[in-house]
């Protein structure tokens, strides 16, 4: 029966200087690959690769989120505060004083006189 593995050349491993060298010889990878490469995990070490590529590509996609929030909810303050600035100036200019102050130019002049009263009888009608 044939066995469905790779097998791994374990030569001069963990040998060479520098941190990867100290790293293959620490934990011993040669021997734990020495009869071939078990195939048929294969599957879940894909899956738990494209598991963490999904992760690292959510995260991202929750801090550019985050970040597009940030600068919208910044620009509302900045619209909100023009919004109550336009509505106290608008308030202000259409007081009965201000108007008067406007069309004073055109001609116009203010009433001296109150306005009158129309009573109409119910049973006129």
């Amino acid at each position: 029966m044939a066995q469905n593995r790779f097998k791994v050349k374990s030569e001069n491993q963990g040998s060479g200087k520098g941190f990867f060298g100290f790293l293959s010889s620490g934990l011993k990878l040669g021997k734990a690959f020495e009869t071939g490469f078990p195939v048929k995990y294969m599957p879940k070490v894909i899956f738990a690769v494209l598991l963490g590529i999904v992760y690292v590509w959510n995260n991202h996609y929750a801090e550019r989120s985050t970040r597009t929030l940030d600068r919208l909810e910044g620009e509302v303050e900045d619209l909100r505060a023009d919004v109550t600035t336009l509505e106290a100036e608008y308030m202000y200019s259409s007081k009965q004083s201000e108007v008067a102050k406007k069309v004073k130019d055109l001609g116009l002049e203010e009433s001296k006189e109150p306005p009158i009263k129309i009573i109409v009888d119910k049973d006129e009608y």
